[in-house]
């Protein structure tokens, strides 16, 4: 492999591990916060990309960008709003079970609204090309990929660690009894957060839609892919999931210029290399659940 192949498969899996990471941050706040590992996270991601393929024609790709994730989050928030919150003090294998009826039902609704074959999808006019820098050649749309994962996690960061409403997200995730006492509830918290982590799936499957296709069966995969990634990262750990994601990705990348047979296998090789050797995952920490 001479340094243009490396470097271009080194970029290749940081764009992969940015997707990831998006779709691991979410799955990852929601049981930072809530306590509930949310099976439907993957059937989420998958929503997003449909969105973006039934909006695309009328309002452009840049602004179903931004429209399909704000719609999956308010599904996102109905539905805890409606059905989770009711089960938070119950038994921890209620909110698995509930999740997976519902991801197992959405994907069948997607089968019968849009159709069990897949849409392709073009990446947009704007965005097609390659850019050159040095030695590298690399795709415009990838490189856009990457600005938009940074984008959202500088945000995401930003909002969870210099906001007053960020500072109450991570005080009710480590001591909700705590909060309550000030006089927040947390209902309207949970449900923020809910849909908080909902758009980041959104917006990753909006992002993957050019590259991976549209069909779906595509969330199943991809939402254990994620749920790999938070478990390596730490379950709860914001920068746990980051450095899990990129790692996930590269490995990935390497793997199918080397051995693309086990590419696939090869995250769950990871995961099970690092809880091995660390239990809690890379930078994973205790959490209090809400009662």
């Amino acid at each position: 492999m001479d340094l243009t192949t490396f470097l271009q498969f080194f970029i290749n899996g940081i764009v992969l591990g940015a997707i990831y990471v998006l779709l691991a941050i979410g799955l990852s706040i929601i049981f930072g916060m809530i306590g509930i590992v949310n099976l439907t996270h993957g059937i989420l991601y998958m929503l997003g990309a449909y969105a973006t393929v039934t909006l695309t024609p009328y309002v452009g790709f840049f602004p179903s960008l931004i429209v399909s994730p704000l719609l999956v989050a308010l599904f996102g928030m109905a539905v805890e709003a409606a059905f989770l919150r009711r089960i938070y003090k119950g038994d921890p294998a209620l909110g698995l079970l509930f999740t997976f009826g519902l991801a197992m039902f959405l994907e069948q609704m997607v089968r019968a609204i849009w159709g069990t074959l897949g849409i392709p999808f073009q990446i947009p006019e704007a965005l097609r090309g390659a850019i050159a820098i040095g030695p590298i050649i690399y795709s415009k749309y990838r490189y856009f990929v990457g600005l938009c994962a940074i984008a959202s996690l500088g945000s995401l960061w930003f909002f969870l660690e210099k906001t007053r409403y960020g500072t109450i997200i991570r005080a009710g995730s480590r001591d909700p009894d705590m909060v309550r006492m000030l006089g927040i509830s947390l209902k309207p918290v949970f449900t923020a957060v809910f849909g908080l982590g909902v758009a980041l799936a959104a917006i990753s499957g909006v992002l993957a839609s050019p590259l991976a296709g549209v069909e779906p069966s595509m969330g199943v995969n991809t939402g254990t892919f994620a749920f790999v990634v938070v478990v390596i990262g730490g379950l709860g750990s914001f920068w746990g999931s980051v450095i899990a994601g990129l790692m996930v990705g590269e490995v990935e990348s390497f793997c199918i210029f080397f051995w693309p047979p086990m590419a696939d296998a090869s995250k769950f090789a990871l995961m099970i290399t690092v809880l091995l050797l660390r239990p809690r995952g890379l930078l994973g920490r205790r959490w209090e659940r809400f009662e």
